[in-house]
């Protein structure tokens, strides 16, 4: 919750309030969808997120749906290959990991010394993101995909769009 009011509390441009919108934290958190969906390397059910507005419809959310294998050893530099498939239904109700990487940045903690290193928007942007960046994994090719709820997906499947899914 603490990330909602942190992000109103800071004015911070629309962008950020619909993703922050879509966090658990901010809609009392997720319900579960009734729908499996068949990809091509197994089954993912997502999570139902309710908007916090009266004019947007709820959103069908799938988080952290492998679309390739890790880039580690052989595949360091190759292009990407397919994730190896699982059984049964993966439930998609959280965010993959984040690629591997550092910051270059003093300890957001200490206000001061950060201070020194950047200018006050970056660090407030940086102390944002610093929840997200805490779950680092070479095994970091996933995909976040958000459902409006009025759209059939089983259609959307079948359509032209290339899809890794």
């Amino acid at each position: 919750m603490w990330f909602c009011s942190e992000v109103i509390g800071h004015g911070t441009v629309l962008t950020v309030l619909a993703v922050a919108a879509l966090l658990p934290g901010c809609s009392g958190g997720p319900r579960y969808s009734s729908r499996i969906v068949q990809t091509k390397y197994g089954s993912v059910r997502g999570v139902i997120v309710q908007l916090n507005s009266r004019r947007l419809e709820p959103v069908e959310v799938f988080r952290g749906v492998p679309y390739a294998a890790p880039p580690v050893g052989p595949l360091r530099l190759a292009p990407s290959q397919p994730p190896a498939p699982w059984s049964g239904t993966r439930l998609a109700d959280s965010f993959g990991p984040v690629c591997p990487q550092r910051l270059p940045v003093p300890d957001l903690n200490n206000k001061t010394s950060a201070l020194q290193a950047m200018p006050r928007g970056r660090l407030t942007h940086l102390k944002l993101l610093q929840p997200f960046l805490q779950r680092q994994s070479e095994d970091c090719l996933s995909l976040n995909l958000y459902v409006p709820g009025s759209v059939n997906l089983a259609q959307l499947m079948k359509s032209d769009v290339d899809c890794c899914c």
